[in-house]
C-alpha cells in the first residue's frame, strides 16, 4: 500500500489534487462573499428583510425560545431555516453561473459564426476552370 501511494504521489496526482483543493477553497470564499455580501442584501431588500436562517422547530417541549441560538441551548431543534437559506443561496449561485456561462457561450458562437473569406483563386485555378467549362460545352 505504501508503494502504491508513493507511485500515486510521484505521478503528480497529489500535486494536482492539492492545487484543486486550494483553488476550490478560494472559489468557495469568493462565491460565499458574492452571495452573502452582494446578492442576498439585494434579495433581502426586495423581500423586506426576510431572513430564513433563524427559523426552527423545537423537537422537545422544553424549547420555548424564539431565537435559534437560545433554542439550541434549551434542547434539540430542527433548524430548517438555515437549510432553506443555504438551498436558496445554491439556487441563486447556480442561476448566476448559468447566465454567465450562457453569455460566454453566446459570445463564442458569434465569434465562430463569421467564417473567413475564401482565398482568391490563383491564375492556374482560373485557367483550369475555363478549360473545364469549355470541355463541358464541347
Amino acid at each position: 500500500m505504501l508503494k502504491e501511494f508513493r507511485e500515486f504521489a510521484m505521478k503528480g496526482n497529489v500535486v494536482d489534487l492539492a492545487i484543486g483543493v486550494i483553488i476550490g477553497a478560494a472559489f468557495g470564499a469568493i462565491v460565499s462573499s458574492l452571495v452573502g455580501d452582494i446578492i442576498m442584501p439585494i434579495i433581502g431588500s426586495i423581500t423586506g428583510g426576510l431572513d430564513f436562517s433563524n427559523y426552527f422547530t423545537g423537537l422537545s417541549k422544553a424549547v420555548t425560545a424564539s431565537n435559534l441560538a437560545d433554542a439550541k441551548k434549551q434542547g434539540a431543534v430542527l433548524a430548517w431555516g438555515n437549510f432553506l437559506t443555504l438551498t436558496l443561496n445554491f439556487l441563486i449561485i447556480a442561476f448566476v453561473l448559468f447566465i454567465v456561462i450562457r453569455a460566454i457561450n453566446t459570445f463564442k458562437r458569434h465569434e465562430e459564426a463569421t467564417p473567413a473569406a475564401p482565398p482568391k483563386p490563383t491564375r492556374e485555378v482560373e485557367l483550369l476552370t475555363e478549360i473545364r467549362d469549355l470541355l463541358k460545352k464541347a
